[in-house]
């Protein structure tokens, strides 16, 4: 299989200027630019012989004639993201397509970067969450999925039937340090780690910050500080150096510097390899929360638990990846887990996956700076597009 490395790079390129700003990319789901690179996306799909459906998600396919392999990411980006994440795995997909001539088909997923909740596309797609249930969702402005997903409405050709793929192969970056830093090319995926994610919301009193008492405020900031400088020692003793925790996005109201804040809204997330350690933060932050909430005198509510378990790569689809690492970038490459969420995950209810990495300068992703060497970005394509070829090959 001979890939075009210049095409592939130029196509890349040509995405990210859908919503660039500066060296960075702004392309949330269902926004214009985001809508205007489906549409572009589709073109270059029909171009390559692909069939284009879309489904109510928006989830975009590009679809070779009978049985085949499935390569893709998302196109999709975050509020204000990079070039690179999502995008580098669609277009090489594309570019593998052209190149094999059939038995490979193409996918972008919609919301992947989770404006409604966590890779909302995919866990639509893959029966991990019903539509009625996506619609519901609500994004930090409280836009609901079922409003936003009507700017692709035009697009839509139906459902797309998973039994046509025989597995599942993403290429990404790695989003972190740990390639550049041991001078490697190639990471190939051995897990991807799960995830949990809910919002908490501590309701007190507001009122005058100048003529209410300190020790008679029930301040939603305070509470908030105090749940997050306790959470560190109360997860001390379960967590692994692997496991992360986030406290991402905070709402105060009403937000303004003379008055008591009288409630707070954040996002908690958290994420690890081990479904039952998962299970044990949750019970310590849910415990946690309610205990500050007693103490201040506070209403405590929870969101609806979002997320996704752990899960393994395929033996087969891995080891394929590993020999064309082996082949393409020798005593370059490594196996690793992804602490970044993936479709992926998604689709392993559905079919065999695997995954692939490519090194991320200074480890840095979500965000303008994020960037890769372009030897890299092809080294990376060449990889998963011989991996293809022995796969398709039996």
């Amino acid at each position: 299989m001979q890939v075009d490395g210049q095409r592939f790079l130029k196509d890349l390129h040509m995405l990210r200027s859908f919503g660039a700003q500066g060296v960075g990319v702004v392309r949330p789901a269902y926004s214009e630019p985001d809508v205007a690179a489906r549409d572009w996306l589709a073109d270059q799909m029909r171009d390559a012989g692909l069939r284009v459906e879309m489904d109510a998600m928006g989830n975009l396919f590009g679809l070779a004639e009978g049985p085949s392999l499935l390569l893709g990411s998302h196109s999709d980006s975050q509020p204000t993201g990079g070039w690179l994440d999502g995008a580098l795995g669609v277009i090489a997909a594309l570019e593998i397509a052209r190149a094999a001539g059939g038995g490979v088909s193409v996918v972008s997923f919609q919301d992947e970067e989770g404006r409604f909740g966590v890779t909302t596309g995919s866990a639509v797609w893959s029966g991990n969450l019903a539509l009625d249930t996506a619609d519901g969702l609500l994004d930090h402005s409280g836009v609901s999925l079922a409003d936003a997903r009507q700017a692709v409405a035009g697009m839509v050709t139906g459902d797309v039937d998973s039994a046509q793929f025989t597995g599942f192969i993403e290429m990404h970056i790695e989003q972190g340090p740990y390639l550049e830093a041991n001078a490697e090319q190639i990471g190939v995926v051995s897990q991807i780690v799960g995830i949990r994610d809910m919002a908490v919301t501590l309701t007190g009193q507001q009122n005058h910050a100048g003529t209410t008492p300190m020790h008679l405020r029930q301040d939603a900031f305070q509470a908030l500080s105090a749940f997050n400088t306790a959470l560190n020692d109360r997860l001390r003793n379960v967590v692994t150096p692997s496991t992360v925790w986030t406290i991402g996005h905070v709402s105060l109201s009403p937000n303004a510097s003379s008055i008591v804040p009288g409630q707070v809204r954040f996002s908690m997330q958290w994420r690890d390899g081990d479904g039952d350690r998962l299970l044990r933060m949750e019970t310590i932050i849910r415990e946690l929360a309610a205990e500050i909430a007693q103490e201040r005198n506070m209403k405590l509510d929870f969101g609806p638990m979002l997320g996704l378990e752990p899960v393994q790569m395929d033996d087969g689809l891995r080891s394929a990846l590993e020999t064309a690492a082996e082949a393409e970038a020798p005593g370059k490459w490594r196996k690793m887990p992804s602490g970044a969420l993936h479709d992926a995950t998604n689709v392993s209810k559905l079919m065999p996956v695997a995954m692939l990495f490519v090194p991320s300068i200074g480890g840095i992703s979500h965000a303008f700076e994020e960037d890769t060497a372009e030897e890299d970005l092809v080294t990376g394509l060449r990889v998963m597009a011989r991996a293809v070829d022995q796969v398709l090959a039996g």
